[in-house]
């Protein structure tokens, strides 16, 4: 309808006149969702005309809400989200009018926004809340009858956590739109946080008008929802209203949004069409895709790439940068690689095309239009030639790994829609095509799998050497750009080479070594969002999890979901453990959602809190340390159960391996004399021993900064890294110094403080050295010479490495050369990934009911195992060594490792081949013998080895077997059976 020119009318005219065409062009809801708004009502009413002379009237502006009416055009959405802080937003409306603006072209957009966020405190303070039952009732009548497939026993909780929320939004929301809300968020989490479906609207004045759900978990923080939008508007669809909420689960935000759109074309947008498919990859994409990548800003905003393109492009980018850059870093770099996709993306765009035709699930004859892409794509990267010579070759060599990257993936869950990180599953034979220029700096061994996870925030590898493989899960946050450059420059290598540690520390276990290390990009994030960086956190591992299920649940070996086609075609039974950076509460999640997806190890593929062996509670890591301490003193003459000794630590009193190690050793040696305790707040240093009753008083409780300066004995003293004080400009630390007539307070400024602090580990003499924290590499190539006292003898006769890599390798050699008898990590504080081993076992074969009924019995039997473990080889190393005195402890330790996983690998194969041995009586009793004895004296448990997959069966006999043949083996008594066991076959009588 048109109105008459403003000027002929009176204010009262104009109002009844705006009123009129307000409810005409508003659909009905509009005025039920702002009736809590009757000011700003009020205003638009009365102020409607005065759009024709501005582009905006603000309705309301308060500290947590902000209504405005504005000319619906291009941008205007854009431009309010872009100038408010969209991460905070609570609830978002958005309403448009069917017609224009009397005296406009445009039509009429109301934008309402709140800014009232609950945190997850409030939501968990607020489980006893009731909501009215009037309200309730309503809505589970309306769930009842429009949604009567949502799970009622659910609805109190979901209810219970909206009203907590946003009460006033359940106060003034019809029941139904309640029910909708309900609904989306029970999908939301029945789908692993990320759902999206449509309606269409049957009586919608606007025809073919559909309204969208999307729920997501834990949303991506900034531009979320500029992002949905826009993928809106790339599709052609336009909102004509919205309604968005956030909200607290009690551990992270869910974004709740329901639009109704319509096609600008007229298409119709319905479930199952193909136009519906393209929204769903749009809207998932928006998990992955960062709206601050190169990608996003250049080629999805200009149409030049869908989103899931420049998602594959960026996962592009991070695989090459990490591949080339840690042997090649100034060639390399992530500027390099990134701007060779982004000066060519015709390139990436073929690239892509060559993944899709090997990858996509709805192509028909796939092999066909992949050997078509990969001849177009091998002619168009070996052809690039731009005229600039050296960096044609760089960008032929990037480009060369990008394409050795799609031939050698095996497997990826890219096709799947619900998924918040990829998964690439590699044969890494992929690092032959590199040549050795980029795998020089890496140990010489081929890894078993190498998978590639890429994420909005941040991205990593699982590498594992052996088919069974077990190694932690560590997150490296980067917090600002260089950190992640750095990080990313070295992680590959880096990840290689603790798989690889790990790997020969895994000799006694039917697990080979793996790692997954993953870098967070927190780099846009302040100091003072350390929440925001938590929730990133759990949504890039929660991803993670999701995508490594995707390819790796199978059924008879093949990939269970549809949308992942598996060239590999075999189980994959991979353990996680929790590293650097993995809380406790994720530790769970992950086990409950393999349990939950029918991942072959269910609830094992986590190391768990609740269902397992807490290692610092156990002491399961020190108990190998302290035996290894143990026979290295004796060899050294000590007993140190009955001997006075010294010995120093690094790693603090309230720490698992170190408070362990404190523990047993003033259980067990009441003579020792702790002359040195060094942790991340303080440093104790007295040569008469720290106090046995001082040091038992905080023992796995509270850091080395709480033990009492007054226990000290003259002589002694603290170096205190807290509770720092600043005089002007210098910042200075606590000495406390202990005298014949009692402590001496002083403070030091920051340089002597890192001086004295950083010389202790070198300086103070002991017997023993038990690492047991601290950063790794702290003794190196540079400075091990300052771990010899002035008259060149060492500082410590020996040293058992509780903690990884805390000595590099080059300077473990020139110590060793030194006479010090130096007891390696992979050897020493290998009990740790031991008793992980036998949680695993005990998911398998035990209930989590029977594990708790039976748990103390099951820890005692595996720490006897780890006893025995470190026991074995800590004295064959020495006997080794006594055998051939020209071999260092380390070389040694590393032959054992190298020895056994030989043996291992071709027993398991042997196994493998000949399953039907596994549960023969011979066999059988190798594997009893393995397992705790609870499971060989129990028979119930006993029975049940029948259920173990046939890979682990095999597996676990090929480690029994292969470390009892090294550590209990006579290599001359078994080389004269070889030779017997050859002339009886072949020279018979």
């Amino acid at each position: 309808m048109t109105a008459a020119p403003a000027t002929t009318r009176s204010p009262s005219a104009e109002r009844a006149e705006n009123r009129r065409w307000l409810k005409e062009q508003m659909n009905p809801y509009f005025f039920i969702a702002m009736k809590d708004e009757p000011e700003a009502l009020a205003i638009l009413t009365r102020e409607l005309g005065m759009l024709r002379r501005n582009r905006r009237i603000l309705l309301a502006d308060r500290e947590k809400s902000l209504i405005m009416a504005v000319v619906n055009q291009a941008g205007t959405l854009y431009d309010t989200l872009r100038r408010i802080p969209e991460r905070e937003i609570s609830y978002a409306m958005i309403a448009h009018s069917d017609d224009p603006i009397p005296g406009l072209a445009q039509n009429l957009e109301i934008q309402r926004f709140e800014f009232d966020r609950r945190s997850n405190e409030e939501i968990l303070a607020g489980q006893e809340v009731e909501v009215p039952a009037a309200i309730r009732r309503k809505v589970t009548t309306a769930v009842r009858t429009y949604y009567p497939d949502m799970d009622l026993a659910d609805l109190d909780r979901l209810l219970r956590i909206l009203w907590l929320n946003n009460e006033n939004y359940v106060r003034i929301s019809p029941p139904r739109r309640v029910a909708q809300v309900l609904r989306l968020f029970q999908e939301g989490n029945r789908r692993g946080g990320l759902y999206l479906d449509v309606e269409e609207m049957e009586q919608s004045t606007a025809g073919n008008e559909s309204r969208v759900f999307f729920a997501v978990g834990n949303p991506p923080q900034k531009d979320f929802l500029l992002q949905v939008m826009e993928v809106f508007k790339r599709l052609e669809l336009g909102v004509n209203r919205a309604y968005c909420l956030t909200i607290s689960n009690g551990v992270h935000p869910y974004f709740l949004g329901t639009f109704y759109v319509r096609h600008h074309g007229g298409r119709v947008l319905e479930r199952g069409s193909e136009f519906f498919c393209r929204l769903e990859r749009e809207l998932s994409n928006t998990q992955l895709l960062a709206t601050s990548s190169h990608a996003y800003r250049e080629f999805v905003i200009t149409g030049s790439m869908s989103g899931d393109e420049a998602t594959l492009a960026n996962a592009f980018i991070a695989f090459c940068h990490s591949n080339l850059a840690h042997n090649q870093p100034d060639r390399f770099g992530l500027d390099d690689v990134r701007g060779a996709f982004l000066s060519h993306p015709e390139i990436a765009l073929q690239l892509a095309t060559l993944f899709r035709a090997r990858f996509d699930p709805a192509i028909a004859d796939r092999d066909a239009a992949y050997e078509q892409a990969l001849a177009e794509t091998r002619r168009e990267v070996a052809g690039y030639n731009t005229g600039h010579r050296y960096l044609d070759e760089v960008r032929r060599t990037i480009f060369r790994a990008c394409l050795s990257f799609i031939t050698h993936t095996l497997k990826t869950n890219f096709f799947v829609l619900e998924k918040q990180a990829l998964a690439f599953r590699l044969d890494p034979a992929y690092l032959t095509e590199l040549s050795s220029d980029f795998t020089a700096d890496l140990p010489p061994v081929m890894p078993f799998r190498i998978t590639y996870f890429f994420s909005r925030y941040g991205f990593g590898y699982h590498i594992g050497f052996s088919d069974i493989a077990r190694g932690g899960w560590r997150t490296v946050i980067c917090r600002t750009a260089d950190d992640l450059v750095t990080n990313a420059n070295t992680l590959f290598r880096e990840n290689f080479v603790l798989a690889h540690t790990q790997h020969l520390k895994n000799k006694d276990i039917y697990e080979g070594g793996s790692k997954l290390v993953v870098l967070l990009d927190a780099s846009d994030l302040k100091a003072k969002e350390r929440e925001l960086e938590t929730w990133r956190l759990y949504k890039l591992q929660y991803g993670i999890t999701g995508a490594f299920l995707d390819i790796f649940t199978t059924d008879r070996g093949v990939a269970r979901h549809p949308a992942v086609i598996d060239y590999y075609r075999e189980d994959e039974p991979i353990e996680l453990g929790p590293d650097e950076n993995m809380h406790d509460s994720m530790i769970e999640t992950i086990a409950w959602l393999s349990k939950r997806r029918g991942y072959m190890l269910g609830i094992g593929i986590m190391s768990s809190k609740r269902v397992g062996i807490n290692h610092k509670e156990y002491g399961v890591t020190s108990t190998g340390v302290v035996k290894f301490a143990e026979i290295t003193m004796a060899e050294l003459g000590i007993d140190i159960r009955r001997d006075p000794f010294t010995v120093k630590l690094t790693g603090g009193p309230g720490g698992d391996v170190a408070g362990n190690a404190l523990r047993l050793l003033l259980e067990r040696s009441p003579q020792a004399t702790i002359t040195l305790i060094l942790d991340g707040t303080a440093a104790l240093c007295d040569p008469a021993g720290a106090d046995h009753r001082e040091l038992g008083r905080i023992l796995l409780k509270q850091d080395l900064d709480a033990f009492d300066p007054a226990a000290l004995h003259p002589g002694g003293f603290m170096l205190f890294r807290t509770g720092s004080r600043r005089e002007g400009l210098r910042e200075l630390f606590r000495r406390v110094t202990k005298t014949d007539r009692g402590l001496v307070d002083e403070w030091i400024s920051l340089d002597e403080f890192s001086k004295e602090y950083g010389d202790l580990v070198f300086t103070v003499p002991a017997d023993l050295f038990i690492p047991a924290g601290g950063r790794p590499e702290t003794i190196d190539r540079d400075n091990w010479e300052r771990f010899l006292l002035p008259d060149g003898t060492p500082s410590a006769r020996a040293i058992v490495e509780g903690a990884n890599s805390f000595i590099t390798p080059a300077a473990r050699i020139e110590l060793q050369k030194k006479g010090i008898i130096v007891m390696r990590d992979a050897s020493a504080n290998k009990c740790g990934v031991i008793s992980s081993s036998y949680e695993i076992i005990a998911n398998l074969l035990l209930s989590e009911e029977e594990f708790l009924e039976h748990k103390e019995r099951y820890v005692a039997d595996v720490l006897a195992i780890l006893e025995k473990r470190a026991g074995d080889e800590a004295r064959l190393i020495l006997r080794r060594r006594r055998e051939q005195p020209g071999l260092l402890c380390t070389e040694i330790s590393d032959s054992l490792s190298t020895e056994i996983n030989a043996n291992y690998g071709r027993l398991f194969a042997f196994f493998q081949g000949r399953p039907e041995l596994s549960l023969q009586p011979l066999y059988r009793r190798a594997i009893l013998a393995h397992l705790p004895r609870i499971i060989a004296e129990e028979p119930r448990f006993r029975r049940r080895l029948a259920r173990l997959p046939q890979k682990y069966l095999s597996a676990i006999l090929a480690a029994e077997i292969g470390s009892s043949m090294v550590y209990k083996g006579d290599r001359e008594a078994a080389f004269e059976d070889m030779i017997r066991l050859h002339l009886t076959r072949n020279f018979p009588t």
